[in-house]
């Protein structure tokens, strides 16, 4: 067990942050506030070689893991800078890599690395939920090829996407659930339609509602070539999408205590700065310290994850927990050492309350995660 970062991976860090500096939040709440994708960052980011860390070279990426993508990721929440497509990416792309044909990975990975292909992800569906086999987003054959009709919600990007990964039901197992099969379909098929869901939350990569009105999907489209493998291949994606998620937050964490540090330094009351009292150092203290603690379990995901453990799946979903929850709370110690300020746009905290409330529903809520670790951890009953 080795807990000192290589050389490498310092040198990454050091790197990735010093792209996420040269932009800084007030760039990223420009793009949040005029609805536009932050594609000069994201061009930054590919251009100098860390937005595919996670793919293989011979498509044009890293070589790395989901550990690598998860350095880059919360690097540049670090800097304010949180890209939720960035997230999305990491799970778009090694679901390809590890399921797809050799046609599709040459078709779509080397776009991917390169940055100038982007991919969105659907399968979330309002009355499904965290319940994926319930999906009611069917495919059927049509010939040699395959009809999709259905609708999702909270699609990330698709106004900025060259093709989206769609989840649908393929047919019933012998238990009853939904069989899922995963299809590449262009954002500009005939056929699909998407419309942006006003959101609170103020961040460049928006929301949106897709339908899916009898979108014929060619069979080389269908990921694998092989139908009801969707599941297998949803869950597969899962796990780096909940460690980057982590990730994300303890980016956010550590840009929150950065800010309520600096400020508790220069802020001076009654002839001193407002951090030497305990009052407000304490609470930053204990904050610093959950921090630590997520940012361990996110490392150790990110490790079982990319040597194929089987004991990722918990590690997975408590570190999403552990740093989402910390998230919040490094906000909420942020805003209260600020006072007003915190509410002025010029301290660039306020507005990034939604994304960092968002991290404890999303993508699997914070009761989703206790009802995996009673279930898998403690061997009790199944209550859903």
């Amino acid at each position: 067990m080795d807990f000192q970062e290589t050389a490498e991976h310092s040198a990454m860090r050091e790197a990735v942050a010093s792209i996420g500096a040269g932009f800084g939040h007030g760039y990223f709440a420009d793009c949040a506030r005029e609805k536009r994708f932050a594609g000069e960052l994201w061009a930054a980011i590919f251009d100098n070689g860390f937005g595919a860390v996670n793919l293989p070279e011979r498509y044009g990426g890293g070589g790395g893991g989901i550990h690598e993508m998860a350095i880059v990721i919360e690097e540049l929440a670090a800097q304010g800078c949180p890209l939720i497509h960035l997230i999305v990416a990491g799970m778009c792309g090694p679901i390809i890599e590890e399921f797809g044909t050799d046609e599709q990975k040459e078709r779509w990975l080397p776009g991917l690395a390169a940055g100038t292909v982007k991919v969105a992800f659907a399968i979330t569906e309002s009355g499904a939920g965290s319940n994926a086999p319930n999906l009611s987003t069917t495919a059927r054959r049509d010939g040699a090829g395959w009809v999709l009709k259905g609708a999702k919600q909270y699609i990330t990007n698709m106004d900025v996407a060259d093709a989206v990964l769609v989840v649908a039901r393929t047919g019933t197992d012998d238990r009853g659930r939904g069989l899922l099969t995963m299809f590449i379909v262009d954002t500009d098929a005939e056929g699909l339609e998407y419309r942006p869901i006003p959101m609170e939350i103020k961040e460049p990569d928006q929301q949106f509602s897709v339908y899916l009105d009898d979108v014929a999907v060619p069979r080389e489209r269908l990921v694998g070539g092989v139908p009801d493998q969707g599941l297998r291949q949803v869950f597969s994606g899962l796990n780096p999408e909940r460690v980057n998620v982590a990730a994300q937050a303890n980016g956010l964490s550590r840009y929150f205590i950065g800010k309520a540090v600096g400020y508790a330094r220069e802020r001076n009351v009654w002839g001193r700065p407002i951090g030497a009292h305990q009052g407000v150092a304490h609470p930053l203290a204990e904050v610093k310290i959950r921090l630590e603690l997520a940012r361990l379990m996110t490392h150790k995901a990110a490790w079982l994850f990319d040597r194929r453990l089987p004991e990722v799946g918990e590690a997975a979903a408590v570190a999403k927990l552990a740093a989402a929850d910390t998230a919040l709370a490094a906000f909420d110690q942020a805003i209260q050492v600020h006072g007003g300020n915190a509410f002025a746009s010029e301290y660039g905290i306020g507005d990034l309350w939604g994304l960092t409330r968002l991290m404890r529903s999303a993508p699997v809520s914070r009761e989703m995660v206790l009802n995996y670790v009673t279930r898998h951890s403690l061997g009790l009953p199944r209550s859903y």
